[in-house]
């Protein structure tokens, strides 16, 4: 490439400028390498001859691109141009508002030299004010001071009174005890609160003003603070005397005037204010409230509180018991679980009673909370009672319920409820064994609840049990199913009573079926006629304890408690083909059963049909000769509870039915 080409390929400096002198290095160090670079790039485009044709191409872009650049060059320099103009325009407004600032500091520091000065021309004026409240409180004693005068001129005019002190005090404290405790200020029945807090305000000011404008016009040994202080809390015991004599005072009153005496009349919003000086302190003094005082004032808020109680207590059952009526069973919670608030009223109200209490003395928790457990004791035996009513209208149909069994279902989850809670009601520091005799209460309603429960059973299957045993129960199941029909629909609601309470029903409802079935046997309404249907008998009551077994454990009743097994038992005895080992079989059902009894026994031999005297005799001594029963923990009675008809002296001869 010649040199001409070169020359053309280098790029133009721009119109107007010039190489930079020496005062700029830094620009043409990169102006060279700016045009080294270009020179680089334009050798390796234009190496080859043919590729010159495209010189004017790449001429043409490089003076558009480098228009573009001039413009955008010139786009920031007025940008960066305009930037300075904005930033000068602040600055000098800047100035000037530090200027107003500075004239307005000097402005205000003239001002406060010349307060400052102003400020010293009014101390006289200070002292003045001090002296004319000292003034004025000597004005306002100078009445009563006209007054130790006044009587005393009937002193002989030669003998020196000696006794000024005395008199100047006197005349202070009549004063103080007369705005403060005068007898047409005593507060009336309802008035106390109002009143007690009026003097909450009244006496730690009186206090102050003492301190601030009588003891600075009195002698230091005067003490007037100390006779102040003396004075109304002398005078304050006193009207409290007068108020405790009266016979309306009720339970707020007694309350709010044992917490005030006993918390807020020392305390630090009242005359143990850190605002007092160390001679207003009346923590040395005699107690506000006597021993007596407190005694009669706990006695008075205790019964009434009790009447109070009481009426609320009866209130939450009279609505209980009106609901049992209704033509809708019971509520129930969100869990389907009866449910009711009067046990959450009824705790409610009593534990608000003793936490109230518990903010005036240990010693007044503790009377409420005996009260309040006799209350609740009272309750329940009242609930009871309202129980039994409820049932005894209902069996005898002088009142019907439509829904019996469920309201009794649902106060056994009252009980529950109650049960559970109750322990709210146990303060710290109250021995556990109070709560012994309402536990005892609680543990008294359940089983209550629960013989309700069962006598409504009872009237459902008594005529059910009538045919059991007779022919049709030994060749038939139909006897049975009838019984578990009605038992699993009596006992469909029991799932709507919260545990433990659901298995001991259940526990009980299953006890009830296996004893009026051991009463049917007992009846001696069958008597086997031979071998077959001594077999057959036995089947049945296998099939029976096992048809009852299934019922109660589709019932949701655990099976370790069920009382059915006891049949299987029975079977052995009917299903032993050898009358002369009845005596072995008699001997391990009194292993289990130790309350089983000889007219049991013999009724059960009667049922056989096939046993002898002597075999019965043999069989009967059994009971006595065998070995002891071991005692079993949590063993239940059942044949006690199960009458057996004591059999005729003719019944056991050779031509009677057991020959």
């Amino acid at each position: 490439m010649d040199s001409a080409a070169k020359d053309e390929m280098q790029p133009a400096l721009l119109p107007g400028s010039s190489c930079p002198g020496p005062e700029w290095p830094e620009q043409e160090r990169a102006e060279r390498l700016a045009r080294g670079a270009a020179l680089k790039w334009a050798s390796g485009i234009f190496y080859r001859p043919e590729q010159l044709a495209r010189l004017s191409q790449y001429r043409s872009r490089e003076v558009q691109r480098t228009c573009s650049l001039e413009a955008r060059i010139k786009s920031v320099v007025q940008s960066y141009l305009e930037g300075v103009k904005t930033g000068m325009w602040q600055l000098a407004r800047a100035l000037e508002a530090v200027h107003g600032a500075r004239v307005a500091l000097g402005q205000a520091r003239g001002l406060l030299r010349g307060m400052a000065e102003a400020a010293q021309t009014l101390e006289p004026l200070r002292e003045r004010v001090a002296q004319h409240k000292q003034l004025q409180a000597l004005s306002q004693l100078l009445p009563r001071l006209r007054a130790e005068v006044d009587a005393g001129c009937t002193t002989s005019l030669e003998q020196a009174p000696r006794d000024w002190r005395q008199r100047c005090l006197r005349a202070l404290q009549e004063g103080l005890e007369q705005i403060h405790f005068g007898t047409p200020l005593l507060p009336g029945p309802g008035a106390l609160e109002g009143w007690l807090e009026a003097l909450r305000v009244a006496l730690p000011a009186e206090l102050a003003t003492a301190e601030a404008l009588i003891a600075p016009c009195c002698p230091p040994h005067y003490k007037v603070v100390q006779l102040w202080a003396h004075t109304l809390h002398s005078g304050l015991r006193h009207c409290l005397q007068q108020l405790l004599e009266e016979p309306e005072l009720g339970a707020a009153d007694a309350f709010t005037l044992l917490h005030w005496a006993l918390h807020v009349y020392l305390g630090p919003e009242m005359m143990g204010s850190l605002e007092l000086g160390p001679e207003a302190d009346v923590s040395q003094l005699e107690p506000l409230l006597t021993l007596e005082n407190i005694e009669h004032l706990e006695t008075t808020f205790v019964a009434k509180v009790q009447a109070s109680v009481a009426q609320w207590l009866q209130k939450a059952l009279d609505g209980e018991v009106a609901e049992w009526s209704r033509e809708q069973e019971p509520d129930t919670d969100t869990s389907g679980f009866y449910h009711s608030p009067m046990p959450a009223i009824v705790l409610q109200i009593l534990e608000e009673n003793i936490r109230v209490a518990s903010r005036v003395s240990e010693s007044l928790q503790q009377r409420v909370h005996g009260m309040a457990l006799s209350e609740l004791g009272a309750f329940l035996r009242s609930f009871s009672d309202a129980l039994i009513r409820f049932s005894r209208d209902h069996l005898r149909g002088e009142a019907m319920a439509p829904h019996y069994v469920p309201y009794l279902l649902a106060s056994l989850n009252h009980q529950s409820a109650l049960s559970s809670s109750v322990s709210v009601l146990q303060p710290d520091g109250v021995a556990s064994g109070a709560m012994a005799p309402v536990e005892a209460a609680l543990d008294e309603l359940q089983r209550r609840i629960c013989r309700l429960v069962l006598e409504a059973l009872l009237v459902e299957l008594q005529p059910l049990f009538e045919a059991l045993p007779s022919r049709q129960w030994l060749s038939s199941s139909e006897v049975l199913d009838d019984v578990c029909q009605r038992t699993a629909r009596f006992c469909q609601d029991f799932w709507r009573v919260r545990n433990p309470a659901v298995q001991l029903l259940l526990a009980e409802a299953e006890r009830t079926v296996v004893l009026q079935y051991l009463r049917a046997l007992m009846q001696g309404r069958l008597v086997c006629r031979g071998a077959d249907e001594r077999t057959q008998a036995a089947e049945r009551l296998r099939h029976d304890a096992a048809q009852l077994r299934e019922l109660f454990l589709g019932l949701g009743l655990e099976e370790s408690v069920q009382c059915a097994p006891v049949l299987l038992a029975l079977r052995e005895l009917l299903n032993l083909r050898d009358p002369t080992l009845l005596g072995l079989e008699v001997a391990g059902l009194r292993q289990q059963f130790p309350d089983v009894s000889e007219d049991h026994v013999s009724a059960l031999l009667d049922m056989r049909g096939d046993v002898s005297r002597e075999q019965r005799l043999a069989a009967l001594s059994s009971l006595q000769a065998g070995p002891q029963p071991s005692p079993a923990v949590g063993r239940r009675a059942l044949f006690s509870l199960v009458p057996a008809p004591t059999p005729a002296p003719s019944s056991c001869l050779p031509s009677g039915p057991c020959a």
